[in-house]
């Protein structure tokens, strides 16, 4: 404790443990094998974001098979369109989400059937009854399998020219449609009650329920959090999350930590995960080595893993040739505790290779004493990533 008795004191050494510990990424298998680990990975971790840039794998495959080692796409597919056991929608961006916790998400589609979507405002009757027909009628369907739209001029960047695509998007946003499948970035809509076989849908999450839902969640894969990581790009919550940590530590529930180099910043955890702190740090977690995506959320949150591992970490994706420091789609490099490398890899499904664009070390890495046996192992992991890579 500190002096005033107020606040537990944490090194950064000691929050990148707890952290490391509550994102699975100290232990080897720590979910086991196949969908049932999938299933139990999006549970635990709360989300896994989707991207579309696939200079490599994915990142909802990367990020997955980064703590499940045996991991296989078909396991994903079975998760989503099989056992139903998770499914897509919007956390702070479009993500795999536990289906147990579908009640949750509720009000936001309830709140867009209302008011819109502020990407698919324009959206006419006619659209939507047009796909909502031929989903009724012939099942589920792709945007492939409509091939009588009128083309229309783009609103923003990241819209379609087709209008029954605007119209699939806002029927996902409100809950009417789900994604059953995913091909790529290829999905297949269909009706949200015959996808998951509902007699009637879930009750939605009080607001109440929705804040502890929030909160519960950053604690469980997080450990030590701050209001900016439980309210990542979603700032509308933070007035309710501040009241519940405040009342989970008028309960002694969670506990007040002060983060070396945090300085005025916040952060809460719950007192037996700093008693598990004291402990030593598990059998083997000093000889992992994770090639993570720059999606992954170890990463995702740019501030926090700077404070956590004095690492930087920059997405240079949309920044000019000239102006990239590690490259267009460098991946940080985690060895036990600590970020020690940023690689751009690109993967040549042609030439079935994946391969090395830039190579830089930083962080401990950066120094170099040892780096000979660091390089080593970051290459035997690169073999091992790249024959996820090239695996069908």
């Amino acid at each position: 404790m500190s002096r005033d008795g107020k606040s537990h004191l944490l090194t950064k050494a000691e929050a990148r443990r707890i952290w490391l510990r509550a994102q699975r990424l100290d232990t080897l298998v720590p979910f086991g094998e196949g969908p049932g680990a999938t299933a139990a990975a999006v549970e635990h971790l709360g989300y896994v974001q989707i991207d579309t840039i696939n200079v490599i794998e994915r990142c909802h495959h990367h990020i997955l098979y980064t703590r499940i080692p045996a991991y296989r796409r078909a396991d994903l597919r079975q998760a989503q369109s099989i056992d139903k056991s998770v499914f897509e929608y919007w956390t702070h961006a479009l993500s795999y989400v536990p289906a147990k916790d579908f009640r949750f998400f509720l009000p936001a589609m309830k709140l867009h059937k209302r008011e819109g979507h502020r990407w698919v405002r324009s959206v006419s009757p006619a659209d939507m009854r047009k796909v909502m027909r031929l989903i009724r009628r012939d099942g589920a369907l792709t945007i492939r399998d409509i091939e009588d739209d009128v083309l229309t001029e783009k609103q923003h960047l990241w819209a379609s020219r087709k209008p029954s695509k605007r119209a699939l998007q806002l029927a996902f946003y409100t809950g009417v449609l789900t994604i059953s499948e995913r091909n790529g970035m290829l999905k297949t809509y269909e009706l949200i009650e015959r996808h998951f076989g509902w007699d009637k849908p879930p009750k939605p999450a009080l607001a109440t329920e929705a804040t502890a839902y929030l909160l519960d969640r950053a604690l469980r894969a997080q450990g030590v959090v701050s209001l900016d990581s439980v309210c990542h790009l979603d700032a509308p919550s933070k007035k309710a999350v501040r009241r519940l940590i405040e009342q989970r530590v008028r309960r002694n529930e969670l506990v007040p930590v002060a983060v070396e180099g945090a300085g005025k910043q916040e952060h809460w955890a719950c007192p037996e995960i700093l008693q598990e702190e004291q402990q030593e740090p598990r059998e083997g977690a000093s000889g992992l080595v994770h090639i993570l995506s720059p999606f992954d959320p170890l990463i995702i949150q740019r501030k926090r893993t700077h404070l956590f591992f004095d690492y930087e970490h920059r997405f240079e994706a949309y920044v000019p040739k000239d102006k990239r420091l590690f490259g267009y789609f460098a991946l940080p490099v985690l060895v036990g505790d600590e970020i020690v490398a940023a690689i751009d890899l690109k993967t040549d499904r042609q030439k079935r290779k994946l391969l090395m664009q830039k190579w830089s070390w930083v962080g401990k890495g950066a120094g170099r004493g040892g780096r000979k046996d660091l390089k080593r192992r970051i290459e035997e992991e690169l073999d091992r990533f790249e024959r996820f890579q090239l695996a069908d």
